[in-house]
């Protein structure tokens, strides 16, 4: 089957068909896929009942057709260390129980309700997130999306002028001590040193722009601390506004990706008491930094 697609907003998203990720895609299908994912930023996929290592091979092609680069590792959080899937899931390995809420592991990934950019705290950021929803709630535990470059394109020329020389510090232990301060061990800290990044990216497949902003970014280099935050926090919550954003209500074997160089995202709550949430992320890092 050829690959088709349908717009989901007139500035974000579009699901996809012709697309059987356990069965492989075609070089060809591949390059369409990326095209769109240029284009609409957000791809969502339905009825895509794969595995670990379905995914991990799918989220591999990308680095083939341009612009990607390898598959990120997870951040260590055990003596495991990192691994190519991320676990994003309420239930415990090899069981059915679910983790209860308290649990650290779940007040850690709890940091996934704020909106921001995955690995916007890496020296080079992720450009595409891919989650597969193995089994979802049957209500709540939606992903928001919010398009920074249709933000953008709407600034006034003032604001633009203003913010497209400036660098952002995105600090991923800050990010997780809004939640709880003592979140995050010295071991974490030390592999997520705070990193610079551009405010404002182009996508080099199409020179499009977009700000840069989400709740891993600090603080703006060079400007008074709480005047930097106030910006950034003023950035997200223009990109946020229901004009710029998608909400994604999960069916089971969805599969979507997102464009982390200008969308922002966020979970939605759900009873994480009684439902399960199956989620798995691979992620593909960009291919260098932002800023110096």
């Amino acid at each position: 089957m050829a690959v088709s697609f349908s717009k989901i907003t007139d500035v974000l998203g579009a699901e996809v068909d012709g697309v059987d990720i356990a069965a492989g895609v075609s070089e060809t299908a591949m390059r369409d896929i990326v095209d769109l994912f240029n284009d609409y930023s957000i791809l969502i996929f339905h009825n895509q009942k794969i595995n670990d290592e379905q995914q991990i091979r799918f989220s591999r092609l990308f680095s083939e057709v341009g612009y990607f680069g390898g598959l990120e590792k997870t951040v260590v959080q055990n003596a495991g260390g990192g691994t190519e899937i991320a676990d994003l899931s309420n239930v415990e390995p090899g069981t059915k129980r679910i983790i209860p809420p308290t649990d650290k592991r779940m007040v850690f990934n709890s940091g996934n309700e704020m909106w921001h950019t995955d690995s916007s705290f890496k020296r080079v950021p992720a450009t595409a997130s891919l989650l597969s929803g193995r089994e979802v709630p049957p209500t709540g535990g939606e992903t928001e999306f919010a398009t920074e470059r249709a933000a953008y394109a709407d600034l006034s020329a003032a604001m633009r002028e203003r913010i497209d020389p400036l660098v952002a510090i995105h600090d991923f232990a800050y990010n997780r001590s809004l939640i709880d301060p003592k979140l995050m061990n010295e071991e974490q800290k030390r592999e997520t040193p705070p990193v610079p990044q551009a405010v404002v990216r182009a996508n080099p497949a199409n020179g499009r722009k977009n700000f840069y902003a989400g709740a891993h970014a600090s603080h703006v280099r060079g400007m008074p601390l709480e005047e930097g935050r106030a910006l950034l926090r003023e950035l997200t919550a223009i990109a946020t506004q229901p004009q710029y954003t998608l909400r994604h209500s999960w069916r089971d074997n969805d599969l979507v990706i997102w464009d982390n160089r200008c969308c922002l995202h966020r979970g939605r709550p759900w009873d994480k008491s009684r439902y399960r949430r199956v989620m798995y992320r691979t992620t593909v890092a960009g291919v260098g930094p932002t800023a110096e």
